[in-house]
């Protein structure tokens, strides 16, 4: 067997002695890599070093650089100025301008509050207009039930408002409140003669139970005429005031049927239109009723007469 490193056979004289010649210190190349390199050429194959040596090193240079460039504080005022400037031509341009706010459904004292809480005078970007708080600020106004606020084409902010109803008048002490179907303020009266057509409520804790008040009120129906209001008492019932100084006591629970059987029984016996100052229906199982002076003097007198009578007899 031939060694590895015999001269081949079939080589041309000439050329035999120029192939055996060693190199330079009398040492052959190797062909194959060395150390190093061949460890280099694995990890290139490595993804995570491929995708960092073409994305995360350029990715790191730009970022360098520009902290480096951004470092400077008047570089970064100069940038954050331009930005400004051009935010503030794009805010501006015509499309984006607002000229008219166009209120529905507001009483004018409501739309005069509305306009007058605009945060911006118009013509304004409607980028400056934060709808949110502007509607946060408009719902906070006892008289408004909801609102809506949408920017129309053409400019123009349109406000759709829902006032709250008055339905009862609260006399406190230092005035008269209207409140809603809920008990919620509406506003300040400052006469009773300028919504006489709202019944009258009074006591404490009144505007807690304004729908029970007005399920009494609905039940008197046939006694409107000369029902007065209705006093909370206690925060707990109710008293049903009529003219002439008369006062139905109604007891905690089921009000509107002791008014319901008041009505009843002044239908069969003209209740109603006897003398007397307090009728207490507290005791649902015995009603009392306290007549007047008048009447009792009356009936004090005829009960004496009957007396001298049966005594003369």
């Amino acid at each position: 067997m031939r060694p590895l490193s015999a001269e081949p056979r079939y080589l041309h004289p000439g050329q035999r002695q120029t192939l055996v010649q060693p190199r330079a210190g009398g040492l052959r190349r190797d062909p194959a890599p060395s150390r190093l390199a061949f460890r280099l050429q694995r990890l290139w194959l490595t993804p995570f070093v491929r995708a960092f040596t073409r994305i995360g090193v350029p990715v790191f240079v730009v970022v360098l650089g520009l902290g480096l460039w951004l470092g400077d504080e008047g570089r970064r005022a100069d940038l954050i100025q331009h930005y400004q400037d051009a935010k503030t031509a794009v805010q501006n341009r015509p499309e984006f301008m607002v000229s008219l706010l166009k209120i529905e459904g507001a009483s004018p004292e409501v739309d005069a509050a509305i306009r007058a809480m605009l945060p911006v005078r118009l013509p304004a970007s409607s980028f400056t207009i934060d709808l949110k708080d502007y509607r946060t600020m408009i719902s906070r106004l006892d008289a408004v039930a909801d609102v809506s606020l949408v920017i129309r084409p053409g400019g123009m902010l349109e406000a759709q408002v829902t006032e709250r109803v008055p339905a009862v008048l609260w006399r406190t002490g230092t005035g008269i409140e209207m409140l809603d179907a809920n008990g919620h303020r509406v506003a300040t009266l400052l006469a009773r003669e300028a919504r006489a057509d709202l019944p009258l409520i009074a006591g404490e804790g009144a505007e807690k139970a304004v729908p029970e008040a007005l399920e009494i009120l609905a039940a008197a129906g046939p006694i409107l005429p000369r029902a007065r209001g209705l006093v909370r008492v206690g925060a707990r019932r109710w008293d049903l005031v009529l003219d002439r100084n008369q006062r139905i006591l109604l007891p905690e629970a089921n009000p509107v049927r002791a008014v319901e059987r008041t009505l009843a029984l002044d239908a069969a016996e003209d209740l109603l239109d006897r003398d007397f100052t307090h009728l207490d229906l507290r005791n649902q199982d015995r009603p009392t009723i306290r007549l007047s002076e008048h009447a009792l003097d009356a009936l004090q007198a005829a009960a004496g007469q009957t007396t001298k009578v049966k005594a003369g007899q």
